[in-house]
């Protein structure tokens, strides 16, 4: 019985952290001494506003600075032992938020206090103030009695209405930084005669994101976890956290470009319930640290442990400083689209291969393919498919030509082709290296096919060898007489279709032909260009088959008929008769007549 009355009392006086440990004073109040010496001297040469608004994030000390100023404010004698409690008043705006609620404090800061010099308001979580309680407060907080001080907090000033914002001397509180969290929790651990790593302080201090009071929060949740020995691996599962050896791990298997290793890793992050979004950002705040361990002068911006940072800096030797950019922007292109995928994992997975192949012996791996060999490359390809057509348009030729003298013709002409090809072959390099130059891309650079080089590689040896394809294409000359031929059969083919009303488009509107193989057709109005250009798509190839020429255009344009002039008013009318017979207007003046 007495064991258990002794529980009941040990469960009864236990006080959170949070609580256990908030700043009676200035002093103790952490990271943020410039606010706390403001306010200090403030109240020393008594120059205190009558209305002080403090905002900044949750958990960094708004409301026990508030309290420590409005304690101080009257205890100006060390020597008096008055209880000045009575003069501080706070309200939680979060529930009394009506305008009645604003009209009691109104009504209330005109009684001067009984005790001490000055009242302390303190209207925590003041955004929540409704627009009426807020204009209702706008008076009060212009023109305070000399004995009246108001302490506004919140965690949102935006949503605070500019006309309060203006009548308040505002201090904005900043993020608590991971190190002054970890030396806290660490003071505390020692104090409690508590077994730590000091990476699993900073593992907390990092979860609690600028909050002292979530860190004091989590602070006791980890001592009842691991029973008062708070080792960074057990802090790390319990906060579904990765420790820094895991990330060293992950580390080393990317630059040893182990990917089998590195997935299977990630697969039994996932199977302990690693949290995705959570170790991607771990993952790039990794490569971050890297690349601050690169030098003297940026060393000291990691907030980690001496035994952490000797680490990255060991780590980090054997890795350019390019590479770490290419990866920490990787990282972030895959934490700023991982909301938008619906399979996260392969997504993640992907990144992870990604960073194992991103370089190859210290330079980019986008690189495989040896510029060098562009040449060979394309004679082993591209030749293969000119040389076809090179041979098939000579031995097509051949077979349809009879004297020797035409034979003789079209071999010089094969001959000439087959010297421009080689002529483009010579100077396919260059022409390459000059187009990728442009492109700021460096030509003597190996390019894998997976790579955005290698497209623009591609389009510059398209761009190049496109004149030795036009030198082989068809050029046969034809006559007016047999493009008639080809398109009445067309035509033909058309009415066995259906095709009546187009067919009778093409067949009853004449045709031109021009020097440069552009055939134009005639119409009468604007609609039948339409048809006529609709069909133009398969009429074209049609006629460049059986005209065998590559170069052929079609044009066509609306026949421009003379307008015939209607004749309306009389003298338009006489003037008409007047150019049919002149005599008309020696017979008018004769006889006066009018017309």
């Amino acid at each position: 019985m007495l064991d258990r009355i002794h529980i009941f009392v040990y469960m009864e006086t236990y006080v959170v952290s949070a609580l256990k440990y908030r700043p009676k004073s200035f002093s103790e109040v952490i990271g943020q001494y410039s606010i706390t010496k403001t306010l200090e001297n403030s109240i020393k040469i008594n120059q205190l506003a009558q209305a002080l608004l403090f905002c900044g994030p949750r958990g960094v000390g708004k409301t026990s600075c508030a309290r420590i100023l409005a304690n101080m404010i009257n205890d100006n004698d060390a020597n008096t032992f008055e209880d000045f409690s009575f003069n501080v008043f706070e309200l939680d705006a979060a529930s009394n938020n009506s305008v009645e609620d604003i009209r009691k404090i109104n009504e209330q800061v005109r009684i001067p206090p009984q005790i001490g010099s000055h009242k302390v308001y303190i209207i925590d979580e003041v955004h929540m103030l409704s627009n009426s309680a807020f204009n209702a407060f706008l008076k009060t907080l212009e023109e305070p009695p000399k004995h009246a001080i108001f302490i506004l907090a919140t965690t949102e000033k935006n949503k605070i209405i500019p006309t309060v914002l203006s009548r308040c001397q505002i201090y904005d509180f900043k993020r608590i930084t991971i190190k002054d969290i970890q030396l806290y929790l660490s003071n505390i651990a020692e104090k409690n005669k508590l077994s730590f790593q000091e990476n699993a302080m900073f593992l907390i201090a990092q979860k609690a994101d600028g909050s002292l009071r979530d860190a004091l929060s989590i602070f006791d949740r980890m001592v009842n976890f691991t029973n008062g020995n708070l080792t960074e691996i057990a802090v790390a599962k319990n906060l579904n956290l990765l420790d820094q050896q895991t990330y060293s791990e992950l580390g080393e298997m990317i630059f040893s470009k182990d990917i089998h290793q590195l997935l299977k890793k990630y697969d039994e992050l996932i199977q302990i319930g690693m949290n995705d979004l959570q170790f991607i950002k771990g993952l790039g705040n990794y490569f971050r640290n890297l690349m601050f361990a690169k030098d003297k002068k940026t060393l000291t911006l990691l907030e980690v442990s001496e035994s952490v940072k000797a680490n990255y800096l060991n780590n980090t030797e054997k890795i350019s400083i390019n590479y770490l950019i290419d990866a920490i922007s990787l990282v972030n292109n895959c934490e700023i689209n991982i909301k938008n995928v619906s399979e996260k994992r392969v997504h993640i997975e992907l990144t992870l291969m990604q960073l194992a192949s991103l370089h190859f012996d210290g330079e980019k791996k986008n690189y495989i393919i040896p510029a060098s060999k562009i040449k060979n490359n394309f004679s082993g390809i591209e030749r293969n498919s000119l040389d076809q057509k090179k041979s098939n348009f000579i031995s097509n030729t051949d077979v349809n030509l009879s004297s020797s003298k035409e034979k003789k013709d079209v071999y010089n002409k094969s001959k000439t082709t087959h010297n421009s090809f080689n002529s483009y072959e010579s100077n396919l390099n260059d022409n390459v290296k000059n187009d990728l130059k442009k492109r700021n891309i460096n030509p003597l650079e190996p390019v894998s096919s997976f790579s955005l080089s290698s497209i623009a590689l591609k389009k510059a040896v398209n761009k190049t060898i496109e004149p030795i394809k036009k030198n082989i294409e068809l050029k046969e000359n034809f006559n007016l007489e047999a493009v008639n031929k080809d398109l009445n059969q067309y035509v033909e083919n058309l009415k066995n279709e259906g095709k009546k009303n187009i067919a009778s488009i093409l067949s009853m509107n004449p045709i031109s032909l021009s020097d440069n193989y552009k055939i134009h057709f005639k119409v009468a109005n604007e609609m039948n260009r339409v048809e006529v250009n609709i069909e133009k798509e398969r009429l074209l190839p049609f006629l460049k088959k059986h005209l065998k020429n590559d170069k052929i255009k079609i044009e066509v344009e609306i026949s421009e008929n003379p307008k015939q002039e209607q004749i309306y008013t009389p003298t338009e009318k006489y003037q008409y008769l007047l150019q049919l017979n002149p005599q008309l207007e020696e017979l008018r003046k004769k006889f006066n007549l009018d017309f």
